[in-house]
């Protein structure tokens, strides 16, 4: 069994600030529960993890998690350094699911097909793909950002396993990437013309992904084709959050 990390830090300043009066993200509420509870629940339900870190408003959250599997650690900046403080609370770790806290509709089953098709774990990192068929099958509503590739259309996973051992060396990268993930002139920086170049021109495969991602963070990276439309869809817009509270009945 491995340990999880919920990132529960992103500040309620975006799109979603008209849809709950909270400071964080993780905090909408849904019914009697706020989002972030959600996906703690699906973690604590798969018999892939024994342990959960959570970071985020602990004033807020420890008022409402008392399992004792689950420790809440306060924000301690961007989502990078927020990722080192949950990592700093696992030392022991060799594998680590990290896990955004936007993704309500989250299961145990999905999270353990996820670790299923990591193998053996060898890996530095491993990050799903999800195809869209998959994701309009359950939820036909949803407006996603896809990626066309050779194999098909894909929008990608909120989770991700980590091999925390790497987490130094990939962190000023990382940090690149998140900061410029709506600018194309940046990413073209960071992740190099011909890349996107190829991209564009419809020639990219999965496996040019993970070449890519494999030496822009010198570790040993893979990207799995996940069926779980649960990990694929995230709470960005009031658009989603209505579809999500549907779901849960809320």
């Amino acid at each position: 069994m491995i340990s999880a990390v919920v990132l529960g830090g992103s500040l309620n300043k975006g799109p979603l600030r008209e849809s709950g009066q909270v400071d964080y993200e993780a905090l909408l509420p849904m019914g009697e529960k706020v989002m972030v509870e959600y996906v703690i629940e699906a973690l604590l339900l798969s018999q892939s993890i024994k342990r959960v870190v959570v970071v985020g408003p602990v004033a807020e959250l420890q008022a409402r998690i008392t399992n004792p599997r689950v420790t809440v650690t306060d924000i301690a900046g961007d989502v990078i350094a927020n990722l080192e403080a949950g990592l700093k609370l696992l030392p022991d770790a060799e594998r680590v699911l990290i896990v955004t806290s936007d993704v309500p509709l989250l299961t145990a089953d999905a999270v353990d097909s996820f670790i299923e098709l990591c193998g053996d774990k060898s890996g530095d990192i491993y990050y799903p793909v999800v195809p869209k068929s998959a994701l309009e099958k359950r939820f036909a509503d949803t407006k996603r950002t896809y990626v066309k590739l050779k194999e098909g259309v894909f929008t990608g996973g909120n989770i991700i396993l980590l091999n925390p051992a790497v987490f130094d060396k990939c962190a000023a990268t990382g940090r690149k990437i998140f900061e410029f993930r709506k600018s194309p002139v940046g990413l073209c920086r960071v992740i190099g013309f011909t890349f996107l170049f190829k991209y564009l021109l419809g020639f990219l495969a999965l496996e040019d992904v993970r070449e890519k991602a494999s030496s822009l963070f010198n570790v040993r990276g893979e990207v799995v084709v996940s069926q779980s439309p649960e990990i694929g869809l995230d709470v960005d817009k009031p658009g989603d959050l209505k579809l999500v509270r549907s779901f849960l009945g809320v």
